[in-house]
């Protein structure tokens, strides 16, 4: 790093590189993007300082009305974008325009694939923010000045977006950003005043903030009349678009609207918009997202509603208005009964908020519900936001059934994991005298459905829903029956389908149980305390044997999921079932070597273990044990 008095060359920071690199080769084809992303923030800065002078009025000083200038100098080949917000201090300047440290980059580089049609879909959902300059801009200098600090305290940086920028200190008279663009060779169409109006009005009519440029005035033959002080006047509708009536706003408007609150190039699926007036006025703007922000696993990332009160900005991502398991839905909450210096703390503790919560919830599910009914289109929603819908009958108790309707599961019904069931559809299969809905919990598709414990299920075609998301286990514990049938683990506990047995099968497993007594106990004395318990199993038709948990037990996922997150984990043996009628077993029934007995003991229980995606405790013994006995053939 050099430095020269005030004055400093900095390196960016390693993801701020990346990002660049990958912004300016995958967004070529949307340019113009650029300036819808300088207008948001700089509307972001007029918000921020709209709150603060709510208690502090002499901020804004004689800047009543908060705006952004756009200006051309064809000259110079440059576009200015300037506005009279917040502002930023030397820390603010560094902070964000040198890193990327608020926005989850590390995440989001993790996950770029290096196709620049997906990555541009990425950078999308990441939004691209002040960074999208340099896609139009080989050179950006931006001159900003906190609204609380003296004019001798503003900022200059420069940088050409590659390894560096530089930084120094100056004076600036006005508080606000000043964002000045030295176009690249193949950007200066972005120099026709008539090219930056059109994407000003398809981009920023909804924002409460009037986009000025100079007004143009014309002589009789057409020509532009050089003027000596130049008249800005809004090229934008500048209208809070959620104040509007609904049969006022098209889709698109709708639209255009959710990307700049999302920063998405995507539409939304859908959205809701609802006026409540009575004993509380509020207005509610929501919408469903078509992707999954990629951050939205990320326990330090803020998700929430934008919060007006009167139009006035409050705060970003106002999470009380939101349970937490629809968390991906974007949208505006614009109140005139909640205090104008209402704080997080206060949110926390206002009935209104809790009732504004309450109402979005039921229109969300409600979009979401419509959305069920298109099966296609449903299935693309699910596959990028089903698992955070999972969290639902965890957090919110009194919408459980109407969650549990929205929720889809792969199924030993269709063949791949890709096609999910509802629970309405599992039901509606039910067989004649089935009272439970049956599942397993497994790592991965391929586990779930080669497990041996659906032997028997498969071979009396019973359902069972396959379950492999990490938090599914969580789920079931919650959402233990559905539509009056109780929901029930296929490897856990007694499997008790005496109801669909015929009388003859019930006479042969006691037959079985007899015949095999000498042999369970035997088995019970050699694994000792390897396992809780050693039993026949009518679960089985081709696998000598398998390990179940009692019913009450933790299963190996959620072990796993405690043990990721570094919590301990409850110890519990498993249940170890023999298949009376495999031929393995039926020799190990009349086995005389006491040694090979316990060999083969040992291998069938590391087998089952293995099978039902369990890790062992010594693999190494495993193999010595079957080698041992392999040599014995």
């Amino acid at each position: 790093m050099t430095v020269m008095a005030n004055k400093e060359t900095r390196g960016f920071q390693t993801e701020v590189k990346q990002l660049l690199q990958l912004m300016i080769n995958s967004l070529y084809s949307n340019k113009e993007i650029f300036l819808r992303e300088l207008v948001s923030n700089a509307a972001d800065a007029a918000d921020k300082l709209r709150f603060i002078a709510l208690e502090r009025p002499k901020l804004l000083g004689e800047d009543t009305e908060l705006a952004v200038r756009i200006t051309i100098d064809k000259k110079a080949k440059t576009v200015t974008v300037k506005d009279n917000g917040i502002g930023m201090n030397r820390d603010e300047v560094i902070d964000n325009l040198g890193t990327i440290a608020k926005s989850g980059s590390r995440e989001f580089l993790a996950v770029l694939s290096g196709d620049q049609a997906k990555d541009r879909e990425l950078i999308g959902q990441f939004g691209v923010g002040f960074y999208s300059s340099f896609i139009v801009a080989d050179k950006v200098e931006v001159q900003t000045r906190h609204a609380e600090l003296d004019a001798e305290e503003g900022v200059r940086w420069i940088s050409s977006g590659e390894g560096d920028y530089e930084i120094e200190t100056i004076e600036k008279a006005e508080h606000g950003t000043e964002i000045t663009l030295h176009l690249k060779k193949d950007a200066t169409e972005f120099l026709d005043e008539v090219r930056l109006r059109h994407i000003i009005s398809k981009y920023c009519d909804h924002i409460n903030l009037p986009v000025m440029m100079i007004k143009q005035e014309f002589d009789k033959d057409g020509k532009a009349i050089k003027q000596k002080e130049p008249t800005f006047a809004a090229v934008n509708k500048a209208t809070a678009l959620w104040t509007l009536p609904k049969k006022n706003i098209s889709a698109e408007e709708y639209k255009e609207f959710y990307k700049y609150l999302a920063h998405d190039f995507t539409d939304p699926i859908n959205w809701s918009h609802n006026k409540v007036e009575g004993k509380q006025d509020y207005t509610t703007l929501l919408y469903l997202p078509s992707r999954a922000p990629f951050d939205l696993y990320n326990p330090e990332r803020n998700h929430g509603l934008k919060l007006y009160v009167q139009k006035v900005f409050i705060m970003d991502d106002a999470d009380h208005f939101l349970p937490r398991y629809l968390r991906f839905v974007k949208g505006v909450v614009d109140s005139k009964d909640l205090p104008l210096n209402v704080s997080r703390e206060i949110l926390q503790h206002s009935a209104l908020a809790d009732k504004i919560k309450t109402a979005n919830t039921k229109r969300i599910l409600t979009m979401v519900e419509k959305l069920a009914e298109k099966p296609e289109e449903y299935q693309k929603f699910w596959d990028q936001l089903g698992k955070v819908l999972k969290e639902g009958p965890i957090e919110d108790a009194n919408n459980k059934e109407r969650i549990a309707k929205l929720l889809r599961f792969a199924s030993t019904h269709n063949e791949n994991a890709q096609q999910n069931i509802a629970l309405t559809d599992y039901v509606s299969r039910m067989q004649k005298g089935q009272d439970t809905i049956y599942y397993i919990t497994a790592e991965s598709y391929t586990t779930a459905k080669h497990s041996p414990v659906l032997e028997v299920f498969n071979d009396k075609k019973i359902e069972v829903l396959l379950l492999t998301d990490p938090i599914d286990e969580w789920l079931i514990s919650y959402l233990t029956e559905f539509a009056g049938k109780s929901l029930q683990s296929v490897a856990k506990g007694d499997l008790d389908l005496n109801k669909l047995d015929k009388k003859t099968d019930k006479k042969n497993k006691q037959k079985l149980a007899d015949d095999f007594s000498s042999m369970v106990k035997q088995m019970k004395e050699v694994l000792g305390d390897k396992v809780s318990d050693v039993r026949l199993t009518d679960r089985l038709t081709t696998s000598p044997a398998c390990v179940v948990n009692e019913e009450a037990a933790m299963g190996i996922q959620m072990q796993k999921m405690m043990a990721a997150a570094g919590q301990p984990t409850p110890t519990s043996k498993p249940i170890f079932e023999l298949n009376p009628k495999h031929k393995l077993i039926e020799n190990l029934k009349s086995q005389t070597d006491d040694e090979q007995f316990k060999q083969w003991s040992a291998v069938l229980l590391d087998q089952a273990i293995l099978a039902e995606g369990g890790h062992l405790g010594d693999p190494a013994a495993f193999v010595q044990q079957l080698n041992k006995l392999l040599e014995k053939i």
